[in-house]
């Protein structure tokens, strides 16, 4: 064994111990490295991030190596707040008012999660708290909601392959509606979805691709998601989706 072999080894070791697995950066072991690969195939200019939290996808996506533009969507006022200060020193990267995005403008009220992240329109099934104890709601705030198709924006009409990402906790053929407008000019779409119901009414996996593919995608990747701890079971996951006939 080499000395870098056993160095390696020793790191690795050592982070399992914490509950750290340490991996090659590669196209194998990240799927943010994946993805960017992708948008590059696709001439994607445009990242626009629904249901953006605090940034990580943003955040995740620079770090990969994507240097187009994004345009970030957040309804909460902390993690809005947040987001704000996440991208402030990126001149790439826009962040719309406080709006959450749906099928029907207006005002609605929105569930609050102690995470933040599980925070949704729709109410939280027993079984999504069971299985994340920390998703539980903790308090609602009343928020803006409007269509994506139209919501004007200088990074939207100057795009010309935008890539629309949704991450809404079983909101998001909500979204899709709304932004019928704008989904013959989208290159991509990456949707989360979710295998068992974990949200009142929310669409599922199956009928969420069907709509996707509907409008003239493929699915190109699926990205692992919430996995219930107790038993492994894969709850949610991420589809990512370009149009037909932009694979050449």
């Amino acid at each position: 064994m080499t000395i870098r072999s056993t160095v390696v080894s020793t790191v690795k070791a050592a982070a399992r111990a914490f509950g750290v697995k340490v991996e090659r950066y590669s196209l194998a072991s990240s799927p943010e490295l994946r993805l960017t690969r992708m948008l590059a195939r696709h001439a994607v200019d445009l990242v626009i991030d629904v249901g953006a939290s605090t940034g990580g996808y943003g955040r995740s996506l620079r770090i990969a190596g994507y240097e187009g533009r994004i345009l970030s969507f957040e309804p909460l006022c902390s993690a809005h707040a947040t987001l704000l200060r996440q991208s402030a020193s990126d001149s790439g990267w826009a962040v719309a008012p406080p709006v959450a995005l749906g099928a029907h403008a207006g005002q609605s009220s929105m569930n609050v999660a102690l995470n933040s992240d599980s925070s949704s329109l729709l109410e939280m099934l027993d079984s999504h708290a069971a299985a994340a104890p920390d998703s539980r709601y903790v308090a609602t705030e009343e928020v803006v909601v409007a269509r994506l198709d139209q919501f004007h924006h200088p990074f939207i009409e100057k795009a010309s392959r935008p890539f629309l990402k949704v991450d809404t906790q079983g909101y998001e053929d909500h979204v899709l509606i709304g932004a019928a407008g704008v989904l013959p000019q989208l290159a991509g779409i990456q949707v989360e979805m979710s295998l068992e119901p974990l949200y009142q009414g929310q669409m599922l996996w199956r009928d969420l691709m069907a709509m996707i593919e509907a409008s003239g995608f493929q699915l190109w990747s699926i990205v692992p998601g919430f996995f219930d701890q107790q038993s492994g079971r894969l709850l949610q996951c991420d589809g990512i989706f370009f149009r037909t006939g932009n694979d050449d």
